[in-house]
């Protein structure tokens, strides 16, 4: 069993920055690939950024509103914690963030490799 729990959300400012953090517990942690996911209100719940168990392989969301250049993610597996640094923050940005582990090693922007969620964190980014 894995649970992950989200933090680092909240209100802030188009142009600002937020650093989410993911603690998991279980051993396992480190064997598998990480993910972030963000849903807005009324859409479906997209992958932002996923990492490799290793870190070596990092995929970034490419679509019209990419966070590729602006966001960040990283982990460190002594610690069972994945980030997502975001910079330069859009009102776009708004929505719940939620962490997930994957079943693969690999990173995988697939919504269905993945078997285990936290809880979602807000971030609201006003104009």
């Amino acid at each position: 069993q894995v649970q992950l729990v989200e933090s680092g959300g909240g209100l802030v400012q188009a142009g600002d920055s937020l650093r989410l953090s993911c603690a998991a517990s279980g051993r396992t942690f480190s064997n598998y690939a990480m993910g972030w996911f963000r849903q807005a209100p009324g859409k479906e719940r997209e992958c932002v950024a996923a990492i490799s168990w290793s870190a070596t392989n990092i995929y970034y969301a490419d679509y019209a509103d990419s966070v590729n250049g602006r966001f960040t993610i990283s982990r460190d597996n002594a610690k069972n914690t994945v980030y997502l640094q975001m910079n330069s923050l859009k009102p776009e940005d708004t929505a719940v963030y939620y962490c997930a582990k994957a079943r693969v090693t690999r990173a995988t922007m697939t919504t269905s490799d993945y078997d285990y969620w936290g809880q979602g964190t807000q971030v609201t980014v006003s104009s």
